[in-house]
């Protein structure tokens, strides 16, 4: 299995995917983020009960399709951008020591665009959920 960072260009303290679990290139993707309290949001989101924000989350959620996006041999040398959220909902709270299990499923891809959705989860109970589409550009266009 490939690391996230082979795949996506992503680095820390912004590259939220840890490992892949499953991978089947330009349709489907699970992987996982171990959140362990010592990135730098839980210090202030919120202090005495720290909080995985949602906005990370579907970040989490988007990266994991990128991955299922980047994997497919048709976007070799491309990017996907993040275009859109539809319908994200939150539905528990994320805190230091849980291991977060993105699942990301593409819908469509194109040479020009694409939807997926995903959900992030903990210990099997639903986190978050959202749909999202994403733009194609070439790679070598963000030097």
């Amino acid at each position: 299995m490939p690391r996230p960072d082979e795949l996506l260009p992503h680095r820390a303290p912004f590259l939220f995917v840890d490992e892949i679990v499953e991978l089947e290139p330009g349709e489907h993707c699970v992987a996982l983020w171990h959140l362990s309290g010592d990135e730098n949001f839980f210090a202030g989101h919120f202090p005495g009960r720290p909080t995985l924000p949602g906005v990370l989350m579907v970040e989490a959620i988007a990266q994991t399709a990128g991955l299922a996006a980047a994997s497919a041999s048709s976007l070799e040398g491309k990017l996907a951008l993040f275009g859109g959220i539809d319908k994200a909902r939150f539905r528990r709270q994320v805190a230091p020591g849980d291991t977060l299990r993105l699942e990301a499923t593409i819908h469509r891809l194109s040479p020009r665009a694409g939807r997926a959705s995903g959900t992030a989860s903990v210990d099997g109970q639903v986190a978050c959920e959202a749909s999202m589409i994403f733009l194609i550009t070439d790679a070598d266009a963000l030097d």
